[in-house]
């Protein structure tokens, strides 16, 4: 062998050589990785459920034009109640159960194995249950009867769906355990907790509100058990203040961008303007978050596109900047929403301590100062005559109803809930709207091709697999 053939050689040998641990390595697909934390799966169903809620997209949460928020400018098929289009239904439906449960189910399953002490195990455990407990109230509040025992099953490729009463009381149950568990001298998911940075004492404070809702929720079903729920929840310890609120705070880069800002913002669309309805009564009640809800309109002042109608961007107020910066949080649950549930309680006989008018006070004055107007603000409105709770028209229902639509804004399918229960404002159709106002969400054309059978029997046992078809806590 000549001496060019052998440096040839030789070199072939150390290439090989050389690159064998790199070749191995290709087995590894870095988008896929082969072990996966439960904090990071944790995380990453926070976000999603922060990211569903707070969503403006068409193709996934149009709750902000259906309770006439906001409205679209050309396309009007969402605002128009068109759910099947573009799969709205099966869309949320799908980001709820894969993009949240499914990834609390793999973390609850990494977490024995994640964590030696058992304080910090049992406090993730109850962090997450506490996180599916809430996904599961949007499902069940919204669809009915849904698939729930057998849904995170990897046997069950056609689940049955449960009774959405029976749910719903198991959901209570499952809250009960997780405020129990929870232990404020020890540690959680830490700062991959984004809500809260791991505190414990909060996060007992966010599972007790989040009681005082469901228990609210189902207050013209059963009464008593509404009450005995609320008062427990109270006195277990509800949030106070604004500093207490659950919030989830987005990025101020991609990817974990507040989804506003990417809807309205960086795709550089102008597909909604603010809807006539809240507008005209902002305006006409001097509301002091009007200009922190909307922009000024094309000709100095406020005005809003018609539900249903054709709306120009450039004549109509837009949703303001205050919403659309990258980094805006979504809020799940907020201290104005607390009083406002405690103004309802006190109102319905509930030993909760107080009375209607001072916790609806709270609740106006928490709504306003949170979005950035002062208390003077926040007072000067609530003197008055139409907005005070002692002088305003109507049922407790009507004045709570409204006060509480309006401090919703932004946390559309929370308003939506809300609006069908106390059945105020009294909203009218959209214009050529193909049903009346959805008070529920048809399930999604997958279930029926699929998981026909199931489908079939959950929608004979709710009343039909229709918009109008009112949920077991939708009394009137």
């Amino acid at each position: 062998m000549n001496k060019t053939k052998l440096i040839i050689l030789s070199s072939f040998i150390i290439l090989i050589s050389s690159c064998k641990k790199d070749i191995t390595s290709l087995n590894n697909d870095p988008k896929n990785p082969a072990t996966v934390f439960s904090w990071s799966l944790y995380t990453n169903a926070q976000k999603n459920l922060a990211r569903t809620l707070a969503s403006s997209n068409v193709n996934l949460n149009i709750f902000r034009l259906i309770t006439q928020y906001w409205q679209e400018t050309t396309y009007l098929n969402e605002s128009r109640y068109n759910l099947t289009t573009r799969n709205i239904n099966g869309n949320g439906w799908t980001a709820l159960y894969r993009d949240v449960l499914t990834d609390c189910e793999a973390a609850r399953k990494l977490i024995p194995t994640d964590v030696t002490n058992e304080a910090v195990r049992k406090n993730q455990l109850a962090q997450l249950d506490i996180t599916e407990v809430y996904t599961y109230y949007y499902l069940v509040t919204t669809f009915g009867n849904i698939p729930y025992t057998k849904a995170m099953n990897i046997d069950s490729v056609y689940p049955k769906y449960d009774d959405a009463k029976t749910v719903y009381n198991n959901l209570l149950s499952r809250l009960d355990a997780d405020i129990a568990a929870l232990n404020t001298s020890a540690e959680g998911f830490g700062s991959t907790d984004i809500i809260y940075g791991g505190d414990i004492a909060l996060w007992k404070k966010f599972a007790n509100s989040i009681k005082l809702k469901m228990a609210l929720t189902i207050a013209d079903d059963d009464a008593a058990k509404a009450k005995s729920t609320a008062e427990a929840a109270v006195a277990a310890g509800v949030f106070t203040s604004n500093s207490e609120s659950a919030k989830f705070v987005f990025k101020a880069a991609p990817p974990n961008t507040n989804p506003i800002w990417e809807d309205l913002v960086q795709s550089g669309r102008k597909d909604f303007v603010a809807n006539s309805t809240i507008v005209k009564m902002t305006d006409s009640l001097n509301d002091p978050r009007l200009p922190l809800y909307f922009t000024l309109d094309g000709s100095g002042g406020y005005s809003g596109g018609a539900p249903g109608r054709s709306s120009s961007y450039s004549t109509f107020s837009k949703p303001s900047e205050h919403l659309t910066k990258p980094e805006y949080p979504h809020t799940l649950l907020d201290y104005a929403e607390v009083e406002f549930l405690l103004a309802e309680a006190a109102a319905r006989g509930f030993n909760v301590g107080g009375t209607a008018a001072t916790h609806y006070n709270n609740a106006v004055t928490a709504s306003i100062t949170d979005w950035g107007a002062s208390a003077t603000d926040a007072a000067d409105y609530l003197a008055q005559p139409d907005v005070a709770y002692a002088t305003a028209g109507g049922t407790y229902k009507q004045k709570i109803g409204i006060q509480k639509w309006l401090a919703l804004y932004n946390r559309g399918w929370d308003a939506w809930i809300e609006w069908k229960r106390l059945d105020y404002p009294q909203l009218l159709p959209a214009y050529r709207a193909v049903s009346a106002i959805p008070v529920r969400f048809t399930y999604p054309v997958n279930e029926q091709n699929y998981n026909t059978r199931n489908y079939t029997d959950a929608s004979s046992a709710i009343g039909g697999d229709k918009v109008t078809t009112k949920l077991w806590f939708d009394k009137f």
